[in-house]
């Protein structure tokens, strides 16, 4: 027996295992006789990863998914029983039990219509003010997730526009909110806040914008330069939350793709009254269905150390898809908007890709590089990608069927469980090393001498892996195309 497995055997360290393959199993505990060859030889390893537990970076906020009209009406179209294994799977301790989540204020793409919560033109006291249409799905959804939820999670709500009345094009697409609007858009999010509070829901922050460069005049949108969001903020959003008792709301700026993130943070975070009321940047993966910008998130952390960097929206965007198949989402044949619309210089940040490859890479990225909470898009979505009125189909993680009341739980739920279950928050992300080029390593301490290692092997051969700079060293093997999360109680 090796040195390094005498010492596991006098300690009786506890070590679980978690893989998600391509080969077969989602989520399954690997018993460790299975690995006793390799974990009591003396055999080579293939990859060492060295933790340094004295190294901590960011603190974590959550990992979870998003309630939107689309979702919660699908969830709703299915029996009782249904209807609650979805929500058991996402909130419930058993399953992915998120802690993140985002929602849309007003209507947004992946809704079944265009709709405001202020509909009345030119009612600057918004007296007509009203969720009404939320209570249908929406928030019974919610509610039902808080329920199952034995923690609780963290609430984002977004908004993608103003009612067209407070904009300079009158238009639910594009258009700038007008500066006379300012101050009554600012009070659009206390009556929010407040209406979701008398429903139990409670907020914990806001993105300002959705997308404030727009989305190609395509859906729900509303334009703002960095200059303007950080006016907004600092002249009437942060004030009106302040004023109203609500200061302890957060509030993210940008919430759009990394590529453009630097001159954002160099206007948000320009002087102590630009930052004021700025608590962190929300951001978007969909620059690239390969690269996580890991300078520009760097770069973000350094001008605000000590503010949130969220990742906000994250899917398979402009892609149908695919029912019962677990091989297709690991196969490098899905594809994204900017495989059909980019501009030809830059075409190359969109090939084809494999799903489940894209979100375990972009997630490790984002550990790796400051990013402390991860939001997945819809978290349910029917057979076409939808419903959405703009027929902008995407892949969820949970596809239904509603006429056949079926249920599929594709490997992107698997993959967002290996983080979301086992990463909670108020862990913190450690340094780490990793000596193999070709895998993917993100170290968490969650406690004393307790760590969560996710490994990602994206290659078509076993891995064996050393794990080691903690007290009690241990070993795992990877299958080929595989995910794992190592949990290490030392």
């Amino acid at each position: 027996m090796s040195e390094m497995n005498e010492q596991l055997v006098k300690t009786k360290i506890k070590i679980e295992v978690y893989e998600t393959s391509r080969s077969g199993g989602n989520l399954t505990q690997i018993d460790q006789n299975q690995l006793s060859h390799w974990i009591q030889s003396d055999e080579d390893c293939d990859a060492e990863v060295e933790l340094f537990p004295d190294c901590p970076r960011q603190t974590i906020t959550g990992f979870g998914g998003s309630f939107t009209d689309a979702t919660s009406y699908l969830v709703h179209q299915m029996s009782q029983s249904q209807r609650q294994v979805i929500i058991q799977a996402y909130f419930g301790p058993e399953g992915a039990n998120y802690s993140l989540t985002r929602t849309h204020m007003n209507s947004c793409d992946f809704a079944r219509r265009q709709y405001s919560y202020a509909p009345v033109a030119g009612d600057k006291n918004l007296t007509h003010f009203s969720i009404e249409h939320d209570r249908d799905y929406l928030i019974p959804m919610i509610k039902a997730a808080l329920k199952v939820s034995d923690q609780g999670f963290k609430l984002i709500a977004s908004p993608w526009t103003a009612p067209p009345w407070m904009k300079d094009n009158n238009s639910w697409v594009g258009g700038g909110l007008l500066p006379e609007y300012y101050p009554i858009w600012a009070e659009f999010f206390v009556k929010y806040t407040r209406a979701y509070a008398q429903e139990g829901i409670p907020i914990w922050g806001f993105t300002v914008e959705n997308e404030p460069h727009g989305n190609g005049g395509n859906w729900e949108s509303m334009h703002f330069t960095p200059e303007q969001m950080t006016e907004f903020v600092r002249d009437y959003l942060g004030p009106t939350l302040e004023g109203s008792g609500l200061g302890h709301l957060n509030i993210l700026g940008y919430d759009q793709n990394r590529e453009g993130l630097d001159h954002w943070i160099s206007v948000m975070y320009q002087s102590p009254e630009n930052s004021r009321y700025f608590d962190g940047t929300a951001v978007h993966w969909y620059e690239s269905t390969f690269d996580y910008f890991p300078q520009a998130l760097e770069r973000a952390h350094q001008a605000a150390p000590d503010k949130f960097l969220i990742q906000t929206e994250a899917c398979c965007d402009a892609q149908t898809p695919v029912w019962q198949e677990d091989d297709w989402y690991w196969r490098e044949e899905a594809t994204d908007w900017g495989y059909t619309w980019r501009e030809p210089e830059k075409k190359y940040l969109h090939p084809k890709y494999a799903p489940v490859h894209r979100y375990a890479r972009d997630i490790i990225g984002c550990l790796n590089h400051w990013v402390d909470g991860w939001i997945d898009w819809n978290m349910v979505l029917d057979r076409q990608g939808g419903p959405n009125w703009f027929e902008n189909w995407c892949v969820a993680p949970v596809l239904v069927d509603p006429d056949q009341d079926a249920i599929y739980f594709t490997p992107l739920y698997y993959v967002m469980c290996h983080f979301s279950k086992f990463i909670r928050p108020g862990f913190v992300v450690i340094q780490h090393q990793c000596g193999d080029k070709d895998l993917m390593a993100a170290a968490i301490k969650g406690g004393t001498d307790n760590y969560v290692v996710v490994l990602f092997n994206p290659t078509h051969e076993f891995k064996r892996v050393n794990i080691k700079g903690i007290d009690h060293p241990c070993r795992v093997v990877l299958k080929p195309q595989a995910i794992q999360t190592i949990l290490i109680n030392n």
